[in-house]
């Protein structure tokens, strides 16, 4: 089962507004296993960008009003392709995969505008698996945002001090896995005979004894105390019987 673990970064809120994206960031999982397989591209939204965005990802500073020279680690847009140039490459990379996303309906309706303005193929919405969704019926009345699981299941999130497409969907690749149990959440036994798995030895499997017995943690003061209640239990006692 193919999976595609997404995220973006936009100029604002509303795309009919004339917002428009800035970054995309892609990561794969194939049954639930990440395979390194990635899509990350900036895009140049066309536009300026408002301040409060600017905030909250510190992507396009060569956009601002007035624009600002780019502090370490922080990516102009300008010099990057508009939607057009990357709209086809990313419905490439997708497919017809599931499109795991938190908060879906934002990052929908914003990749589903920029499809349809360059006439392009629309994303279906049944194909979105919303974590915050999950996120919200699995923990009733809990913060649910992205920081929030990750605390929640204790994953390293330290890089993370600025919103950034690749490196969310990363993150959230690791929150979906938790949300839904676990990586491999049928622990990859079906293949595996005498392990739960089909055939011949799955069918005559039974659980054997260890070739090297576990020691004993018992200690000697805890024997002696467990002969004494027993003893004091009398003949009858059926831990004597068993002994």
């Amino acid at each position: 089962m193919r999976e595609i673990v997404l995220d973006t970064e936009t100029t604002g809120f509303d795309p009919e507004s004339g917002d428009r994206i800035v970054e995309i960031g892609c990561v794969e999982l194939n049954n639930h296993m990440p395979t390194g397989e990635t899509y990350h591209v900036y895009i140049n939204p066309e536009r300026m960008m408002p301040e409060e965005a600017f905030g909250v990802h510190g992507i396009g500073p060569d956009l601002l009003e007035p624009p600002r020279d780019p502090e370490p680690g922080q990516v102009l847009l300008r010099d990057k392709p508009v939607f057009a140039k990357v709209g086809q490459s990313f419905l490439d990379f997708v497919g017809d995969a599931k499109l795991v996303i938190h908060n879906a309906a934002f990052d929908m309706k914003f990749l589903n505008a920029e499809l349809k303005w360059m006439n392009l193929p629309q994303l279906p919405w049944e194909r979105a698996v919303d974590t915050l969704a999950i996120a919200r019926k699995k923990f009733p009345g809990s913060p649910a945002s992205l920081d929030a699981l990750c605390r929640r299941f204790g994953i390293d999130n330290s890089n993370r001090t600025l919103h950034g497409a690749l490196l969310d969907s990363e993150i959230l690749a690791e929150v979906y896995l938790e949300l839904i149990g676990g990586r491999q959440p049928d622990f990859a036994l079906s293949n595996v005979a005498g392990a739960g798995g089909t055939g011949p030895a799955a069918d005559d499997w039974r659980p054997q004894p260890r070739s090297t017995p576990l020691p004993s943690r018992i200690t000697d003061e805890e024997r002696a105390a467990h002969s004494q209640f027993v003893e004091k239990m009398g003949e009858d006692a059926l831990w004597a019987k068993l002994s």
